[in-house]
């Protein structure tokens, strides 16, 4: 038998996990399951599933069971307990102590709470000392073991939702992005983007992810597009390529004389001496 391979996500906008659906047979999109996870047993959604070419020879983890409506009800009242944590967390941090440059992003229950993490950012070198919130936050949660774990600008942003810098309601990253890839000042060089700080800085202080969307598009449209910089023979004259436009697929030549005039990459010929 073929197995039934999903995709689970935990969180609104997070990573896809994929799990062994096959004994639950009348699962459904948007059904919501109960697996076993390295945090303990969580609640997660099923957004997708797998194509039977991709979810042959894997060993995937089981869905152990679909939810009941008492699981719902109990996150619900996890969640509750997530807020308190998390203001409990950022009030000891606003008292000093240390804990200035900190900022506690969410705190997670396991299904049953056996589990409790907190993800914080901090962008110093070094460790800050979180022994003292530790403590706190344990004697208030007894029954939960304690991870404390440190995350990036980009996560941080991703979590924290909110405006993009772009003017977007909701950030790329929140809405659908699930993984972050590298992303390199040479791509906003290709684009044809300003340097500028301001408009190539996403919300979370780190290059946009917007650069690394559009980057294949401007590669395959500036292939047969001559460098900026360049010499080449137009209809109207020889001239040196100032600016380019791979979307419109138009080349700006100077030729002089304060003639500044628009090309199809077609009508040009670079000059080889």
């Amino acid at each position: 038998m073929m197995d039934l391979i999903v995709g689970i996500r935990f969180h609104s906008g997070g990573k896809i996990y994929h799990f062994d659906a096959s004994s639950v047979p009348e699962i459904q999109k948007d059904d919501f399951v109960i697996v076993e996870t390295s945090r303990g047993k969580q609640l997660g959604k099923v957004v997708s599933f797998l194509d039977k070419e991709s979810s042959d020879e894997r060993n995937w983890k089981p869905i152990l069971r679909g939810a009941t409506p008492r699981d719902l009800v109990m996150r619900q009242v996890w969640e509750k307990k997530e807020e308190e944590v998390l203001e409990m967390c950022r009030e000891l941090a606003a008292e000093g102590k240390g804990l200035e440059e900190v900022k506690f992003i969410s705190a997670e229950f396991s299904l049953e709470g056996e589990n409790l993490v907190i993800l914080y950012c901090y962008e110093g070198e070094d460790d800050p000392q979180l022994n003292g919130l530790k403590k706190k936050v344990k004697k208030a949660q007894p029954d939960s073991n304690l991870e404390l774990r440190r995350i990036g600008p980009r996560d941080t942003a991703k979590i924290l939702g909110g405006m993009g810098a772009c003017g977007r309601e909701i950030r790329c990253c929140t809405e659908f992005m699930t993984e972050f890839v590298p992303i390199s000042i040479k791509m906003a060089k290709v684009q044809g983007i300003s340097l500028a700080p301001s408009e190539i800085t996403g919300m979370c202080g780190r290059l946009r992810c917007c650069l690394m969307h559009e980057q294949e598009l401007y590669v395959q449209a500036r292939k047969n597009m001559p460098k900026r910089g360049k010499r080449v023979i137009t209809p109207r004259g020889e001239g040196k390529v100032i600016r380019l436009n791979p979307l419109s697929q138009k080349v700006s030549v100077d030729l002089g004389e304060g003639q500044i005039v628009d090309f199809d990459p077609d009508e040009l010929e670079r000059k080889t001496s």
